[in-house]
């Protein structure tokens, strides 16, 4: 490896090194969920392709159907193509959307369009959120009933206690185990290949299901058995977009490496090896996995399984907290706890509330499905719809702002999308099996997130309506007020307008501080935002400053710490004679509302329940002033 490669941030030279220490981090992170996907995805694919006993046909199919979707959709789509398209280094749906949408030339609708498929595409993330960790863990559990029926019934009460287990150590952070997930992840690829490895020897014609003729001809033999198997094939690459959303994390080479020369061939020498066990004993399909395994080495494989699907999980959750705090800082959904749990990570983060949601969701999922075969059937139409999402997105990046030809875009990311859509038609039909359930959930956090994003808007109207122009409060301010020693500073969405806050206390005090600032914090659609371009200062004379602070959607609003950088334009913060003064604003109905009124509801609890700004922006506790007033939505 070149010692001038990126590094994941910020496009320094990292060492060979530290990219060996990005590559082993990446197959620990970033393939959790991919790399415990032959758990599941060949035997729900040969079940669904052949029945009980699947014959050659449906193996070959099946198999030559996930070898090919492997290279076209993770390899070819995401590793390739998807990839390129960074925001400042950083990846994921949010950060792919950010992107779309500063294209310039955009009309207002295609603009509004992005944003709404962006939330679609988060809403349909925290669904498969909620499935990942129960199939995953009760896949690897299930694997203990291989050898004996007796220990069936106690495949639920362990992944019970595992989850529950892994959502509670969550407030502690993973920093001391983390280091393990790398290592871990790089003895169970190395476990795999070596275990299909073994199984294709004893059946090297599996190898001929390369031929995507296979593919062709079980479609040709069962058209709509072939069909349906999509919505099993697909499970092979569930987890996909933790490639492009933790580029961030490490880097896009290391990821690239860790896939190509590590993880992919692994998997294919694995879901080869299963389809050559199926030649040779098409019974061993319902412990499919496991079965690969001589009998001594079955119990360590359950537990090495088990770690891994802890892992996987742990990257998902981890997945979440970041895109809900992105969510969160991109005005998505309202303000919420976010703790660091690392003194030197910053990508280590928890969010109580998203994890006692998770938690409850996951437990639920498992006592209703109770099987990793009944959640199979839930599990998919989130991950195609994601993938869907994903590949318009980045279509809409080449075109307009890579400059690609308008045919290229449309041959390439047809291709793509029609694939992704073939998937997600063969997924819709396993509604009624359990597929309502993730769609389910991210209805629900979609209405969460439109509400809370045009509820928000209507609030804003609603303050600057009654709000006096700051230009007209200047000419005035020295008739009717006495100043103070000290600063004060006002909170406020717009430093052209007078704050609620600011005249609530003249109203009751007479009295102002000798420097009052005005201060709006924006997050700007770049992950982060450089020190030089924090701060924005206008005097507005007569002692008061505007001021605008700048921060990215991957960082933490740090006000009085951000203040300091106000030095160079003639504001010096004490922070001793500083007074922070909020707003808390009473919701009520107006007389003729714009929104439906359980729309009005749920934005009003959404509202009295989003953590307090003094709080989330880091304001000294004993220095904030709260000022109340009542607003008509």
């Amino acid at each position: 490896m070149s010692s001038a490669a990126s590094s994941p941030a910020h496009g320094a030279p990292v060492s060979a090194r530290r990219q060996i220490g990005l590559t082993v981090g990446a197959l620990g992170v970033v393939f959790g969920d991919i790399g415990t996907s032959p758990l599941y995805a060949m035997k729900q694919s040969a079940l669904a392709a052949g029945g009980t006993i699947p014959g050659m046909i449906a193996v070959m199919g099946v198999l030559s159907l996930i070898f090919w979707t492997l290279l076209i959709v993770v390899t070819v789509k995401y590793v390739v193509f998807i990839m390129r398209a960074d925001n400042n280094g950083e990846g994921g749906v949010l950060a792919l959307a950010a992107l779309a949408h500063r294209v310039t030339g955009l009309s207002r609708r295609v603009k509004t369009s992005i944003g709404l498929v962006a939330l679609l595409g988060l809403a349909l993330f925290y669904g498969d959120g909620m499935l990942t960790p129960a199939v995953s863990v009760l896949s690897a559990v299930e694997g203990i009933g291989a050898e004996s029926h007796a220990f069936a019934e106690w495949v639920m009460p362990i992944s019970l206690i595992v989850l529950v287990g892994l959502f509670i150590i969550q407030r502690h952070g993973t920093e001391k185990i983390g280091a393990l997930f790398g290592p871990v992840m790089v003895v169970w690829f190395i476990v795999i290949g070596a275990l299909g490895l073994n199984a294709i020897l004893h059946a090297p014609q599996i190898l001929r299901a390369i031929n995507p003729d296979y593919a062709v001809a079980l479609f040709q033999h069962e058209p709509w058995t072939a069909f349906v198997s999509l919505g099993s094939v697909v499970l092979a690459v569930t987890g996909c977009e933790a490639l492009y959303a933790d580029m961030g994390h490490f880097g896009r080479k290391p990821i690239q490496v860790a896939w190509l020369f590590f993880a992919l061939p692994a998997l294919f020498l694995n879901y080869f090896g299963q389809g050559a066990m199926l030649l040779v004993h098409p019974r061993a399909v319902n412990f499919l996995f496991y079965s690969l395994a001589p009998h001594w080495a079955h119990y360590p494989l359950v537990a090495l399984a088990t770690v891994a699907t802890i892992i996987a999980s742990q990257a998902v959750i981890s997945g979440v907290f970041s895109i809900t705090q992105q969510a969160v800082q991109l005005g998505q959904l309202p303000r919420m706890e976010v703790r660091h749990t690392s003194a030197t990570e910053q990508g280590q983060i928890y969010v109580p509330r998203i994890n006692a949601m998770l938690g409850i969701g996951v437990v639920l999922i498992v006592l209703i499905f109770k099987s990793s075969d009944a959640l199979a059937s839930a599990y998919g139409i989130a991950v195609t719809g994601v993938m869907a999402i994903s590949t318009f997105l980045v279509a809409v990046v080449a075109y307009r702002r890579w400059r690609w030809p308008l045919p290229v875009v449309i041959t390439l990311f047809g291709v793509l999308g029609l694939i992704d859509l073939t998937f997600f038609s063969a997924n819709t039909l396993k509604v009624i099996q359990g597929g309502w359930l993730p769609l389910a959930a991210a209805a629900a956090v979609f209405i969460i997130m439109d509400t809370w994003r045009v509820g928000r808007r209507l609030h804003l109207e609603r303050l600057r309506e009654g709000a006096m122009p700051m230009s007209l409060f200047l000419d005035r301010a020295d008739k009717f007020t006495q100043r103070i020693a000290g600063t004060a500073v006002f909170l406020t969405p717009r430093t052209d307008l007078t704050p609620g806050p600011m005249l609530h206390s003249i109203k009751h005090y007479r009295l102002l501080h000798e420097r009052v600032v005005l201060l709006s914090v924006s997050v700007d659609d770049v992950p982060f935002v450089e020190p030089a371009r924090r701060v924005e200062v206008e005097k507005l004379g007569k002692g008061f400053f505007g001021v605008k602070l700048h921060y990215g959607f991957f960082e933490f609003p740090d006000v009085p710490k951000s203040l300091e950088l106000a030095r160079p334009y003639g504001l010096v913060i004490d922070p001793d004679s500083t007074t922070y003064f909020v707003g808390r604003e009473m919701l009520v109905p107006a007389s003729r509302p714009v929104l439906s009124p359980w729309r009005i509801a749920l934005y009003t609890w959404l509202a009295s329940n989003a953590y307090s700004p003094a709080r989330f922006f880091r304001l000294p506790a004993n220095r904030v002033v709260e000022l109340g007033t009542q607003i008509s939505i």
